[in-house]
């Protein structure tokens, strides 16, 4: 039963990573009405919302787009960041959003930054405990609980996420729409783009769940 759920979930997954790379692929191609480029769309937000101390910059790479509270940086990919369509301005505005929760200290955020040295150390002991653990879970069960213990702050980390990210979309749309960037002929492209990408969060939360109990059940099962 674990293995016909965790393969379901790794095509779930598949698919909605496709959905998101399509979407973002043909929202590129819708170009925004004032000509905004992803910098100025937040650079725009920021000061909207009374933020005047955080810098937006261009990282390299694609999909590198992330908010940073400890610099108090938007980070954006240098697609997003040049470019002026429909997808950098959705993407801009959602990593403004993340600045927005910092500078109004939105509790799931800050409970997520709190998790964030914990699940550093946890991710980098993890796997190889996990392995141990269940290479030698009938003589040293402490060692895959130990494991267990490690990785369930992973998850836990996964469903902090979730209302964080799915606000920062919600700040994002209200926004797009109220500052005049998208108008009724593409603001539902925004919409869509930014709810296919919450949806790779939801699966990335299910599957470490699904992870997480498979682990627990070979504990459960040692002396079986």
């Amino acid at each position: 039963m674990y293995w016909i759920i965790f393969i379901g979930i790794a095509l779930l997954s598949y698919v909605v990573q496709m959905n998101l790379k399509n979407k973002f692929e043909r929202y590129s191609r819708m170009p925004l009405r004032d000509g905004l480029t992803g910098r100025d769309v937040a650079q725009k937000m920021l000061r909207d919302n009374g933020i005047y101390d955080v810098r937006v910059v261009s990282t390299p790479g694609s999909l590198t787009d992330h908010y940073n509270p400890a610099t108090k940086t938007v980070n954006l990919s240098e697609d997003v960041y040049s470019m002026s369509n429909v997808a950098a301005a959705a993407v801009a505005a959602h990593e403004c959003g993340h600045a927005v929760q910092h500078a109004k200290a939105y509790a799931p955020l800050r409970m997520r930054s709190n998790l964030v040295p914990v699940v550093s150390f946890a991710s980098s002991w993890m796997t190889w405990i996990l392995l141990i653990g269940v290479l030698t879970v009938q003589t040293f069960p402490s060692i895959l609980l130990a494991g267990i213990v490690l990785f369930a702050m992973t998850t836990l980390f996964s469903f902090v996420t979730l209302p964080v990210e799915i606000d920062a979309s919600r700040r994002a749309v209200n926004w797009l729409s109220s500052a005049g960037i998208t108008d009724a002929r593409n603001h539902g492209a925004a919409v869509s783009a930014l709810r296919s990408a919450a949806y790779t969060y939801v699966v990335a939360a299910l599957g470490s769940l699904a992870t997480l109990v498979y682990y627990v059940m070979i504990f459960m099962g040692r002396r079986d």
